[in-house]
C-alpha cells in the first residue's frame, strides 16, 4: 500500500460523519453513503444474523461492523468472522471478513457493491 493510500485511508477515517446513519464507505477512493435500509431489508438482515448466530459457536455475524481492507473501508450489512479473530477491544474490524453478505438495494449501485465484494476476495473473504 502506497503512502497516498494510507493517507486517504486514515484521512476517511477521520471524518466525524462517517458512523452516522446509514454509514459512509470508502470504496475504490470514493465515499460512498450506504442506502436507509427498508424494512424488508432490515428484517432479512436480522434474521440472517440471528440464524447463523444460533447455528455455529466458531463464527459471529455481526451488522454493519466497519472493515478496514486497505485501499476500502466497507460497512457490509453482515460481516461473518471467526470468533478467534474478533479483537477485544471496540472499534472497526482490521481485516477482511470470513464472509460479507450484502443484500443490495434499489438505490444501490451494483458496480460498488462488485468492487467491495472483490475486493475483499482478494483480501481473504472466502467464497464457500
Amino acid at each position: 500500500m502506497n503512502s497516498a493510500t494510507t493517507n486517504e485511508l486514515t484521512t476517511f477515517l477521520s471524518q466525524p460523519n462517517i458512523e452516522a446513519s446509514p454509514a459512509w464507505e470508502l470504496i475504490n477512493g470514493h465515499t460512498v453513503q450506504k442506502p436507509m435500509p427498508t424494512l424488508f431489508h432490515s428484517r432479512l438482515q436480522r434474521n440472517l444474523v440471528n440464524y447463523i448466530n444460533f447455528h455455529t459457536q466458531q463464527w459471529e455475524a455481526i451488522q454493519e461492523l466497519r472493515c478496514l481492507v486497505p485501499p476500502y473501508s466497507p460497512v457490509p450489512d453482515i460481516a461473518v468472522i471467526e470468533e478467534s479473530r474478533l479483537p477485544q477491544e471496540d472499534g472497526p474490524f482490521n481485516g477482511a471478513p470470513e464472509w460479507l453478505i450484502e443484500i443490495r438495494s434499489q438505490d444501490q449501485s451494483t458496480l460498488d457493491l462488485q468492487n467491495k465484494i472483490i475486493h475483499c476476495l482478494n483480501n481473504g473473504t472466502q467464497l464457500d
